[in-house]
Parts: C-alpha cells; structure tokens; sequence
C-alpha cells in the first residue's frame, strides 16, 4: 500500500511529537487489545510520560502506520523518531534491558533497597498477612513515583527486603525507586490507610535568580537548561543556559541522576513541568529558576530585555 502524501505528512508529525510515541488500539488509559494493554503496562513502568496514538480513530491512520513501518501489526512502538518494534520485540528489550537504553533510563541493578517500615504498619501488615493465604507482601513503583502496597502471588526477577520483619517484594524497577522508602500506616473509619514516603521523588527545589548566579560564580558544576522557544531566546537569554532541543534532552537523558540540573522559562511555569518530568525519571538534583529570565532580569542582570 502507498501512502499518499497527506498520510505521509501526517504520521510523520505523530512520530515526531514527542520522544516516546505509541501507536496503539485505544488508550493510555483504556487499552482496546491485549498486545497494546502489554506494551502500555512495559511503558508504564519504565516512562512517567509519552503520546499514544488510537489507531481505532482514524482508519488512514490505522492502514498508513502499516506502511510507513513495513510492519503488518499494532502496536508500533516509536522512539525519538525511530521505529523499536510491535508487542513481542517491546517485551523482549524488556526482559533484556535493551529498552532502558533505547528510552534514556537507567537499568535496574537488583540491589535490594533499604526500606523503614514503621512500627504502627508492621503490626498492621502482621495482622493482614495472617489473612492473606501465604501471598507476599509487595511494593511497587511506577514511572510516576507513584508507590503501591498489595499482596498477591509471588514473581519472577523480584528482590527480597525484610524491613522490621516485614518481608516484602519488589521487581527490579521498583527496587531502584524505592531506596530509602518508609511505610507507614493511619486509621481510619474505613480501615488502615498505608502510606508510602519516596525519598526524593519528583521533587523539585526552587532558586531564586542570585542563588543560581552565585552557584554559577562558584564554578558549581550544573547544567542549565532553557526550556523556552527558540523565538523567546533570540529575544533574551542567560548567559552559559542552554536550549532543551531534542539533542540536548537525549544528552540530560543520558546523565547520572544526580547531576544538577536547573530548568528556567519566561515566568517559572513550564520549567517547573520540565523539571518535574525529569525528577519522575529518577533525577533527584533538579531545581527550577523561581520567576523564570524575567526574574533574572530583574535581580541579576537588569541588560537582559524583559518581555
């Protein structure tokens, strides 16, 4: 099947919408077939964000994506503009680490963590094992930081961490998101109510523009990263940031995560989200610039054009 030009140009936009791109049948939310649901469930533990696309919507789309990829299936997993493969080669980059480097993350080593389970839960966790027919006790932690207590049957590739006597479960992922984690409990009038603390996730410190400029006349090593347009930065900018460009966010991507990273924009909005996306994969030293270059200009530097 050719594709016509329209169809052309208009995958070729999806594609290159985001650095993580899922053609699939339904949604994030709502998958509509089980190959799609699996990759979306992969992605899902690996990613905090990327675009899908409903195939069911849009039968051009649905039949172009087909030949634009010479791949006969969906779902069709896209990264940074390139085609990765359908259901069978996303599980099995999966299983073999090969999709953590394909998506910029950090592969898990195993290590089991150092969890604190505090004393009020592990007496109620004590009490709910005793009803929980010999399932195991787990903790998981998706893309997004979002942490999940459950019992259930036990599973292959999980670590093992017994933490105020409580043996509890994780898989390899969840392990490397979990260091330092505590769980604690609170009653309430519907039972218990667990709560698990990550230690540094998704948090993202706030500097005031003199706090940056003084961390910048000491020499501190940081990357300082401009998330406005190319439009805006030709109308001002800071001295030594640098534009986040697709080059630029694969190259943060790549970086240890506790490389210091400060996101600035015009007024602090968007690099707020920029930096909150990068504090949900694992980065634990991020910062945004409160009031953007347009405090900058205001405390630091008063020759940079406000606009």
């Amino acid at each position: 099947m050719a594709l016509s030009p329209d169809v052309q140009e208009r995958i070729d936009a999806l594609v290159r919408s985001d650095k993580v791109v899922l053609f699939m049948k339904g949604s994030r939310r709502g998958p509509q077939c089980g190959f799609s649901a699996q990759v979306v469930q992969i992605l899902d533990r690996v990613v905090p964000d990327y675009t899908t696309v409903d195939v069911l919507a849009d039968p051009a789309i649905r039949e172009g994506i087909k030949a634009y990829s010479s791949w006969p299936t969906i779902p069709q997993l896209y990264v940074a503009g390139e085609f990765v493969g359908g259901c069978d080669i996303v599980r099995e980059m999966f299983e073999s680490g090969e999709l953590y480097a394909a998506l910029g993350v950090e592969r898990p080593t195993g290590k089991p963590p150092t969890l604190h389970v505090t004393d009020a839960a592990a007496t109620e966790l004590r009490r709910l094992a005793e009803d929980a027919g010999g399932r195991t006790l787990h903790l998981v932690v998706d893309a997004r930081h979002q942490p999940g207590l459950y019992f259930g049957p036990a599973e292959e590739n999980e670590v093992q961490v017994v933490a105020n006597g409580i043996p509890i479960a994780l898989d390899l992922l969840s392990a490397l998101r979990a260091e330092n984690a505590t769980i604690d409990v609170r009653q309430t009038a519907d039972g218990p109510a667990f709560h698990v603390a990550l230690e540094g996730a998704g948090r993202v410190r706030q500097l005031e523009p003199r706090e940056v400029k003084t961390m910048l006349d000491e020499g501190r090593e940081l990357v300082f990263v401009d998330v406005r347009t190319p439009e805006e930065r030709e109308k001002a900018r800071i001295p030594g940031t640098r534009l986040l460009d697709d080059a630029l966010r694969a190259e943060l991507e790549a970086l240890p995560h506790d490389t210091p990273i400060v996101f600035h924009c015009h007024h602090g909005g968007r690099s707020q989200r920029a930096a909150e996306h990068f504090a949900a994969l694992g980065f634990r030293n991020v910062a945004n610039l409160a009031g953007g270059i347009d405090a900058w200009s205001q405390q630091v530097d008063p020759s940079i054009p406000r606009y």
